[in-house]
């Protein structure tokens, strides 16, 4: 149970870390430069998987000892689109779903701030997902 506890922090830790570089560069590419917020969530998305996967591979996951490094990034790529597709679905849902169709939202939140907490609600729940499924495809199982 400790083992596991100690790889929950690890993974929190670079999960934090992740999430700083995902939110932040979707912040920058939808509130400073215009993009629209499915855009900037993909970019955003995908360029913290490869820190996240490097990460961790490194500091959270014990590797397999005889995987194939590129059968690795591939089942992890994967399992990162799966997340991205949840991710996107979520923020879209949060958007256009709720925060679109009810007026008392819209009148007291900026869009801004809604899709902010579009992002944090799809960032929570993904990062259940990526833990359970990382967990089950890549790590050595424990004989």
């Amino acid at each position: 149970m400790k083992k596991l506890m100690d790889q929950i922090l690890k993974f929190g830790v670079v999960g934090f870390i992740a999430f700083f570089i995902d939110f932040g560069i979707f912040k920058l590419l939808s509130s400073v430069f215009g993009v629209h917020y499915l855009i900037a969530n993909f970019f955003g998305f995908t360029i913290s998987l490869i820190f996240n996967y490097a990460a961790s591979m490194t500091f959270v996951f014990e590797r397999k000892e005889n995987a194939d490094r590129k059968a690795e990034f591939v089942i992890f790529t994967i399992l990162s689109v799966i997340g991205l597709i949840l991710n996107e679905l979520i923020i879209y849902l949060c958007i256009e779903g709720i925060y679109e169709n009810i007026p008392l939202l819209m009148t007291y939140m900026s869009r801004q701030w809604a899709e902010t907490f579009g992002k944090v609600v799809a960032t929570g729940i993904v990062m259940v997902y990526n833990f359970i499924t990382r967990k089950i495809f890549l790590e050595k199982k424990d004989k």
